[in-house]
């Protein structure tokens, strides 16, 4: 991976409530936007969806689009890879 990537993955974990994202995800094969928000208690939709960008844009994360609903999961390679402590 490139210097770049690195940067922009670190500089995604570096922000406490994606850190607390990811941290979710590790427990979870897979968490909806609802159920990660209620477990951060986010009540708007577009905060979590500020957070989950930069994660989605350094493919730290994954989705999956089942009818209105969008199922998050982690990239378990890339964390394995550049941050295994949060495993």
């Amino acid at each position: 991976m490139t210097e770049g990537f690195k940067v922009k993955l670190y500089k995604a974990l570096g922000e406490t409530t994606r850190l607390q994202i990811v941290e979710i995800l590790a427990k979870h094969p897979e968490l909806s936007c609802q159920e990660i928000a209620d477990q951060l208690n986010i009540a708007a939709n577009s905060t979590l969806t500020y957070h989950l960008k930069p994660l989605l844009d350094c493919g730290l994360l994954s989705v999956r689009k089942e009818g209105t609903f969008r199922y998050y999961s982690l990239e378990r390679p890339i964390l394995e890879q550049y941050a295994p402590a949060l495993l």
